[in-house]
């Protein structure tokens, strides 16, 4: 697939909409130091309020908290305006084991518009669970688990539409290394 004008971030996500009821937790939380290459330019704050988001774009940290029992998605984290194959290499503590959130980099592709994520660590709820498998894609020392899903009128970069979600869900959970984004570009 052919990257253009992407947009890539190094974030934590939640998706209650399609997630499975957590478990109780009295909180979840997630802090991140992004120390791959430089240049920095982009906050990603899809927030609405449903917790509290922090961040120093100087020194590439950010961090969000959140309450159990989030209802709504949120998406955080900090990254480039503009996308290329890169190897980001990064360190969080993640405590979010019992919600429905993801430790990922994500981003958009334009021609053909499509959202994507590569996972690190997730909660109680696999992202590729439901949808279609690609197979899987060996990158950074570990097997990630590769899978699609279209979203039909749905926000998107450009406004309400319908695009495809490509998803690398890394099999053996981790909160620091490097991710290699060209070698999931490939594979998708």
């Amino acid at each position: 697939m052919k990257i253009t004008a992407t947009l890539v971030s190094v974030l934590a996500t939640a998706f209650a909409a399609r997630v499975p009821e957590p478990e109780p937790v009295a909180e979840a939380g997630l802090v991140e130091r992004q120390t791959g290459p430089g240049g920095i330019n982009y906050v990603q704050n899809y927030n609405g309020n449903l917790g509290q988001f922090t961040y120093n774009l100087a020194q590439g940290t950010y961090s969000m908290y959140w309450q159990n029992g989030v209802s709504n998605d949120f998406v955080v984290g900090l990254g480039w305006s503009t996308g290329a194959a890169r190897s980001i290499t990064y360190s969080a503590t993640y405590n979010a084991a019992s919600s429905g959130s993801f430790l990922s980099v994500y981003g958009w592709i334009n021609s053909p518009q499509a959202e994507y994520y590569i996972v690190e660590n997730y909660g109680n709820y696999n992202p590729c669970s439901g949808a279609t498998s690609l197979g899987t894609v060996y990158s950074d020392g570990a097997t990630y688990n590769v899978c699609t899903d279209t979203r039909t009128n749905q926000p998107s970069i450009t406004g309400t539409s319908t695009f495809k979600q490509y998803w690398s869900v890394r099999q053996s959970k981790r909160s620091s290394g490097t991710v290699t984004t060209g070698n999931h570009f490939a594979y998708w």
